[in-house]
């Protein structure tokens, strides 16, 4: 493999140069989480306007992370092979134009469809950023960077759901879908005139087409197997069994065709490597703690604790200080000193100590409680989530920077998805089972105890505001307890992180950015090269001498010398 690459990622950038490249990308990610937290608090008001139940409101959140979880290895496996500057731009506009759709929603079924596309473009912004990132500042130096560029990414996770809370209250819930339009049209341009990245030169570009479709099947039909099962089919039907066993099929077919085909979309050589293997094991409870709580916390506050979407919003600025502060404060740290691990698992412990003392939510929990799980919770997630991706880039060769870093968020993504599927089955049931225990013993006296209950049998997402507080008092209560049961799906996972973890190897972070890596390695590549050039002329030139030698029945002696004079006259027109 070679690279062209301009003079100046060859040279190490200034702050201000440095800053001035990550200007668009800061943008764009802004753009990313904005547009998914200022929703994220009247996604509850949003299915029940349009008329959704439970499995709804988990198919809508599923539906943009499996696109996300998808489309991130294809994303990282493109980032190889074409330009990454527009591929950040295409990503960005993708995201944007699912967004805008997503405002006219007129069913959750349009809505689910919407996501996709809004997923597709987050996955390639989550994995392009980082890609972008690593080629402009060494392992050593990222962690004082991107302080800041968390810093602004805290802006966009505290301000989005205050600022969607307000909108929803104010103007409606669909006013929310087009706040980012501006912003993204800013970090295309931003983008265009900012940064500058080195170009993979290939001869040819082979896309690995079969790899990502036998993915995307196999994926897509697993999620699917997760979400429905046992509610549109009995676990043990034959439908079952047809759908996980052409996902099992297709992802075989996947692993086996990544071994063979040219460029593979995750190169199974990628698992050689110890730190790679282990990151990805840690990165699954990271994952399904992270998309647990964004998905259960609005509902957890809204609909067990009676909030609106502008209170649910004020609500998790603990978890989002928490996370936030962790991650730019250890960041700091880990390129000042340069160490890593001890944050890590420092991370992981507070990630076991937060889900756990989430098990213990019920709608009455004095709200300094749920701050302090909160706190703890997003200070492990910030310690590690962002390491995880740093440390597998500084042990991972230039050459496959993109597959690596994608694939870390890829395993991290679909953990996060089935987790998320698995977990809102687990809560629609608890919720069913609870409500009606509850409501087992209680008799209407009134017309709205009467439609209550009627909208309640028909499964759609209560507006726990309007309930009467007969039964409102049964509904927050179910959903509190409900959603406290499913977090403890996360505990053994987390576990299973912190001994990951434990494992990786320590090794110093590089203070060599992925562009100056990559330059070495195509010179490296030039002068083996050159090398096997030279060589070529002494072998010829030894076969020849021996032939001759033994047409003419020389000995080994006349052949040595032979073979020492045209060694010397070899190296001598090298010299020249």
């Amino acid at each position: 493999m070679t690279a062209t690459l301009s003079n100046d990622t060859d040279a190490q950038r200034t702050p201000r140069e440095v800053f001035t490249a990550l200007s668009g990308l800061i943008m764009g990610m802004f753009v990313a989480v904005l547009s998914g937290t200022v929703v994220s608090t009247s996604m509850p008001v949003i299915i029940s306007d349009l008329g959704g139940d439970q499995a709804a409101y988990t198919w809508v959140i599923t539906a943009s992370l499996l696109a996300t979880a998808v489309s991130t290895p294809i994303w990282g496996k493109l980032a190889d092979l074409l330009d990454r500057k527009l591929l950040l731009q295409i990503a960005l506009g993708l995201f944007v134009v699912g967004t805008v759709i997503a405002g006219f929603s007129q069913s959750t079924t349009m809505l689910i469809a919407v996501r996709v596309v809004q997923g597709l473009g987050a996955g390639g912004l989550m994995s392009l950023v980082m890609i972008a990132v690593a080629l402009i500042i060494s392992p050593r130096e990222r962690g004082k960077y991107m302080g800041i560029v968390g810093g602004i990414m805290a802006l966009a996770t505290i301000g989005g759901p205050l600022l969607g809370g307000v909108i929803t209250d104010a103007f409606g819930w669909r006013a929310n879908f087009f706040i980012g339009v501006p912003f993204a049209i800013a970090a295309i341009i931003m983008i265009q005139r900012t940064l500058h990245l080195p170009k993979p030169n290939r001869e040819r570009v082979k896309i690995d087409y079969l790899g990502a479709i036998l993915l995307t099947v196999g994926v897509s039909l697993l999620l699917i197997w997760v979400s429905m099962g046992g509610n549109q089919f009995d676990w043990d039907s034959m439908e079952s069994f047809v759908i996980i066993g052409v996902s099992a099929a297709a992802v075989i077919g996947f692993v086996v065709t990544e071994f063979f085909v040219e460029e593979p979309i995750v190169p199974m050589t990628l698992f050689t490597n110890r730190t790679f293997t282990l990151s990805v094991i840690a990165s699954i409870s990271i994952g399904v703690a992270m998309f647990a709580t964004s998905v259960f916390l609005a509902q957890y506050f809204q609909l067990a604790r009676g909030a609106t979407p502008t209170e649910s919003g004020l609500m998790t600025i603990p978890m989002i200080v928490g996370q936030m502060g962790a991650s730019i404060g250890i960041g700091q740290l880990v390129s000042r000193f340069g160490k890593w691990k001890g944050w890590m698992l420092l991370g992981t412990v507070f990630v076991i100590a937060g889900v756990t003392a989430m098990t213990t939510l019920r709608y009455d929990t004095e709200f300094t409680l749920v701050s302090v799980y909160m706190f703890v919770l997003g200070a492990g997630l910030g310690m590690v989530m962002q390491n995880l991706t740093l440390v597998v880039q500084n042990d991972t060769p230039p050459s496959q920077l993109g597959a690596a870093s994608s694939g870390v968020n890829f395993f991290r993504s679909i953990a996060g998805t089935i987790g998320v599927t698995i977990m809102g089955s687990v809560l629609a049931t608890q919720v069913t089972t609870h409500i009606t225990d509850g409501l087992s013993k209680f008799t209407p006296t009134s017309p709205d105890e009467i439609d209550a209950l009627k909208s309640l049998a028909g499964g759609t997402l209560p507006k726990v505001s309007e309930l009467p507080d007969t039964i409102r008092v049964i509904v927050e209560g179910s959903y509190g307890h409900g959603i406290a049961d499913v977090f403890f799906i996360a505990i053994p996972l987390a576990v299973l992180s912190l001994i990951a973890i434990a494992f990786l190897p320590n090794k110093p972070l590089s203070t060599k950015n992925a562009a100056q890596s990559l330059a070495e390695e195509a010179e490296q590549v030039a002068i083996d090269l050159a090398d096997a050039e030279i060589a070529a002329p002494v072998t010829s030139s030894l076969q020849v001498v021996e032939g001759r030698d033994a047409a003419t029945g020389a000995g080994p002696e006349a052949s040595t010398r032979s073979s020492k004079t045209a060694g010397a006259a070899t190296a001598e027109e090298a010299r020249k």
